[in-house]
């Protein structure tokens, strides 16, 4: 049987990613308490593949999920999955709004109902949580477990899961936000090109210097290739050390992007291919003036007849 890492527990939006994933069904779901637990267990093979947040529209890019693909063994990115993120301030039966001295959720969703919270609960403190699940969980845990907070903010589904009485309703200070999910495995087949692809790299340079991240966008603006990402990372290594993280439109076997990865081969330290996947909402990729395949076989055509003679 399929076993698929998430980060857990139950209620959390990585679940409910994982619940439209259509190959889940029938796998064995393995909840972590985090990202790095989820990855862990996929690189020693406990687990087929994991399900974790990779980047929200309103705090941008997850770096806990950039750093770990960034760093260890290889893994890959097969899909991605995108959920609607809605938040509700929940608390156990009988607890009123003005009883409401803390609050416990994930960083990422208290960062997305700061000011919902400003305005209606300014003097409750911010209590960290393992997830947004996890708070609701430990908020509707038995008597004597008592957390440091009397309400969580997470998702409805977690709400209902714990039975704990819904306070507020669309708490979140945008009304639209979406979080991107990603299903990782290990290194194996890249799934073939659809048209509406998308690919992900970490670019690593050589060294610090003027123009340098000029150089490797370069790349891909030569050859006609969107970015729909673009994020740098520590490495690490020393201060001011950073490598790039970056998501393109496109196909490892379409030609331009083919041709730019080689160009970026050879002048970064290290390019980590994380993977050539289907994009969530099937919008296909922009195809600049004179960058399609047949441009590309064409030129190359022409090139090796010179050669020729």
């Amino acid at each position: 049987m399929t076993r698929l890492a998430y980060l857990g527990p139950e209620g959390t939006f990585t679940s409910m990613a994982l619940d439209s994933w259509p190959d889940a069904d029938g796998a064995e779901r393995v909840a972590f308490g985090s990202v790095d637990g989820a990855l862990a267990a996929l690189r020693a093979g406990d687990v087929d593949g994991a399900m974790v947040p990779i980047e929200n529209s309103v705090e941008g890019g997850v770096s806990a999920t950039l750093d770990a693909l960034a760093s260890g063994d290889p893994l890959v990115v097969v899909g991605e999955v995108l959920v609607p993120v809605t938040f509700v301030l929940a608390a156990r039966a009988g607890t009123v709004l003005d009883e409401v001295r803390a609050v416990g959720t994930h960083s990422h969703a208290w960062a997305q109902v700061r000011g919902w919270m400003h305005a209606r609960l300014p003097d409750a403190a911010y209590v960290p949580t393992l997830s947004t699940a996890a708070a609701a969980a430990d908020l509707a845990a038995p008597t004597g477990q008592e957390p440091p907070y009397q309400a969580a903010v997470c998702a409805p589904a977690a709400a209902t899961l714990h039975d704990l009485d819904v306070l507020a309703e669309g708490i979140g200070d945008m009304q639209a936000a979406v979080t991107r999910f990603v299903l990782v495995a290990r290194p194996g087949s890249t799934p073939p090109p659809t048209g509406a692809d998308k690919t992900t790299v970490v670019l690593f340079q050589r060294d610090d210097h003027a123009g340098g991240l000029l150089e490797l966008l370069e790349q891909f603006a030569a050859r006609g290739i969107n970015l729909t990402r673009l994020e740098s990372r520590p490495t690490k290594a020393s201060m001011g050390s950073y490598c790039f993280s970056v998501d393109v439109e496109g196909h490892i076997r379409d030609e331009r992007l083919g041709e730019a990865l080689m160009g970026l081969k050879r002048i970064c330290a290290d390019v980590r291919f994380l993977g050539s996947y289907p994009r969530a909402d099937r919008q296909r990729a922009t195809i600049a003036p004179r960058a399609s395949d047949a441009d590309f076989t064409a030129a190359r055509g022409w090139l090796h007849g010179l050669r020729d003679g």
